[in-house]
């Protein structure tokens, strides 16, 4: 059987050496080969994350309309509040129901999409399902496509965004009160997302330290074996984990 190498190429931070700040989540195609922060299962403010989920419930459980897939577009590219506010409306179980789907454990929806939850860990995993089961999703697609700037003047370029090999990205952040945000990106064979009690800096920060090298190593490519380069990865039945 396969072991790790024992001089492993690339360190893997320990999840204590990210600021109790930022939480992150780094999930591969590979099932059971994962990365994340101590806080990565927490339930923080879903933000603008949410609309990942509301827009997956409105185009694979809604009534296939051209006016929902504008909608979210609207919600995906350029985070558009008016837009998740109408699916919202339209679809008002639709997160709780895409949290029970995906077993997302620290999803839960509110009242109000604004005030729904979710954590790394279930954002990162949602993607992975996606990129799994539904890779031509118009999510993923929205993703790649960004706007440079959100529907309410917000530039969208930080944290997840700035790894390297990311292809698709949706941000979130709060408009009022102590800065808050998040972003979830995917890459070939990856999800990863991060969520800060800070600013987009603070976060860029944090996620370029933590993850910036381990990405490369975590996505399979052709002719390199997984085992032999990420240090603390064990094989069980086929099942990777990550040692700390």
């Amino acid at each position: 059987m396969p072991t790790a190498a024992a001089e492993p190429s690339v360190p893997v931070p320990a999840p204590g050496q990210v600021p109790a700040r930022t939480a992150i989540s780094v999930r591969s195609v590979v099932p059971g080969l994962a990365w994340g922060t101590a806080n990565e299962s927490e339930s923080v403010s879903a933000l603008s994350l949410a609309k990942l989920y509301l827009i997956d419930y409105a185009l694979r459980h809604g009534d296939a309309s051209a006016g929902d897939k504008d909608l979210g577009e609207r919600m995906i590219r350029y985070s558009d509040n008016a837009a998740a506010d109408a699916i919202d409306a339209k679809y008002p179980h639709a997160i709780d129901e895409i949290a029970a789907e995906y077993g997302l454990t620290a999803t839960h929806g509110a009242a109000e999409w604004g005030n729904s939850s979710t954590s790394t860990a279930d954002v990162s995993e949602f993607l992975v399902a996606k990129l799994r089961s539904d890779p031509d999703s118009p999510i993923l697609t929205w993703m790649r496509e960004p706007g440079e700037v959100a529907a309410d003047g917000t530039r969208q370029d930080w944290g997840t965004a700035r790894l390297p090999r990311v292809q698709g990205t949706k941000w979130g952040w709060s408009d009022t009160g102590v800065p808050e945000v998040s972003s979830a990106s995917f890459g070939p064979g990856f999800a990863v997302t991060a969520h800060t009690y800070g600013t987009p800096e603070q976060q860029t920060e944090d996620v370029l330290g933590a993850v910036n090298t381990m990405l490369d190593e975590m996505v399979p490519a052709p002719g390199r074996e997984l085992l032999h380069v990420i240090p603390g990865l064990r094989l069980d039945s086929f099942s990777f984990t990550i040692v700390v």
